[in-house]
């Protein structure tokens, strides 16, 4: 938990010089593609977190990846200095929490979609539209498929989940049975 205040902190502080300097988007994109960068090269990730390592020598690495990325001087002062605090180990965290807040900053939620069959670009959009209406937010909507919801569809905005599956319904009523409700 201490963990997750930590990132939000270096997040909202990187965010408030986002919307100091206007850079907000600039630095969504280079921390978010930073961290995925780490994320996926593991190797690197060792270089960079391991004290094993000598700290000029991982400096000297995360100096290189930055530069051959063509990073902006705030971003590499931003990444240097979570170096040196030794919390670039946090860099995953505080790129979603920076993520969050930048959305939150320009009135936009990310909301995920799973349907048990293919939805057509209209029913989306209706779809897109309606949870609109309901957050007062544009809506950035990611749909999956999972034939496993027999019927249906789930949605989850942030910790709303709005869910009308068959699956489900078939489950509540099985629950209602074994309690001797009327269905």
């Amino acid at each position: 938990m201490k963990n997750l205040a930590i990132a939000r902190r270096y997040a909202k502080a990187l965010l408030l010089i986002g919307k100091e300097d206007g850079q907000t988007n600039t630095y969504r994109e280079e921390l978010g593609t930073f961290a995925k960068l780490i994320e996926r090269e593991k190797s690197l990730e060792q270089v960079l977190n391991n004290p094993l390592y000598d700290a000029e020598g991982r400096k000297k690495v995360l100096t290189g990846v930055i530069d051959k990325m063509e990073m902006s001087q705030t971003m590499a002062t931003f990444l240097h200095f979570l170096f040196d605090k030794g919390r670039i180990g946090f860099l995953g965290s505080i790129s979603e929490f920076f993520q969050k807040f930048a959305d939150e900053l320009k009135g936009v939620a990310r909301a995920s979609l799973v349907s048990a069959a293919e939805l057509s670009t209209e029913t989306v959009d209706k779809i897109r539209s309606a949870l609109s209406k309901r957050t007062g937010k544009d809506i950035i909507l990611e749909v999956e498929q999972d034939p496993e919801l027999i019927g249906g569809i789930v949605t989850r905005i942030g910790d709303l989940v709005l869910d009308g599956s068959v699956r489900t319904q078939l489950l509540n009523m099985r629950e209602s049975l074994k309690r001797g409700e009327r269905v």
